[in-house]
């Protein structure tokens, strides 16, 4: 395990994004609809935040839910929304799409990385939907990109830690493997000592609950799924400097 490893945290707010560099995060990866597995934030959340933190900003660039499959139309919005990002400070893209069959899109993502240069590019946890692991990093290493974020194909980074661990060996200084998904105070340290991770990502959240006193408890604007209609998720400045004191 590095001696000091960089944490990316993973935030929706501009207050998530205050308490994530305070607590020492290097870097912030912002997003909305987190629910989702994170979706491409709105401009002036964009620009809110560049102003707010100092620490590196991570866009995401991610034009609905569900699968990443993209197609042209789509593929267009991501290209304006990255020079949209871009225009307004943002650090490093995150992004990723994959074919039908379950391969990297190499055409598609190649023609959105050129959009986002020169900024670094994390291909996200697309990877973790990929059909082969080993043929996606070999995708994702021809493509250029400077990172990965992956839960090594599980649900959570620790129950695909021996994947994981095997892409930072393949990689070395090639490419950056951050792993993400489910890292928690009780993980971190495991997740980091048995990959050789250099980086790691984490949402390092809590509850808070809303300001709202009246309550309508009937409607929900959202699906029956959803979370909680008066609590949202936040960055918790506690849990992200034990994050911080973990990764050394």
């Amino acid at each position: 395990m590095p001696d000091r490893v960089l944490l990316e945290v993973c935030i929706d707010s501009v207050e998530s994004a205050v308490a994530a560099q305070e607590g020492g995060a290097d870097r912030v990866e912002l997003c909305t609809a987190l629910f989702e597995g994170g979706l491409t934030p709105s401009a002036g959340l964009i620009e809110t935040v560049r102003e707010r933190v100092k620490i590196a900003v991570a866009v995401m660039i991610r034009p609905r839910g569900g699968d990443f499959c993209y197609d042209a139309t789509e593929a267009k919005v991501m290209e304006r929304d990255i020079r949209l990002a871009k225009s307004l400070g943002a650090d490093v893209i995150v992004l990723g799409s994959l074919s039908p069959d379950g391969s990297v899109d190499r055409e598609q993502t190649r023609r959105l990385m050129e959009v986002a240069r020169p900024l670094p590019v994390t291909f996200h946890r697309a990877f973790d939907m990929a059909r082969d692991p080993y043929e996606a990093l070999d995708a994702v290493l021809e493509l250029g990109a400077e990172r990965l974020l992956t839960s090594g194909q599980e649900k959570s980074a620790a129950e695909g830690m021996d994947l994981i661990a095997e892409l930072v060996k393949r990689c070395g200084d090639r490419l950056i493997v951050m792993p993400g998904g489910g890292v928690t105070e009780r993980n971190l340290k495991k997740i980091l000592t048995q990959t050789g991770a250099r980086e790691i990502h984490g949402s390092a959240s809590g509850g808070k609950d809303s300001r709202m006193t009246y309550r309508n408890g009937r409607v929900f604007m959202g699906g029956q799924m959803g979370p909680p209609e008066y609590a949202t998720k936040v960055a918790n400045l506690d849990r992200v400097r034990a994050f911080r004191s973990l990764a050394g």
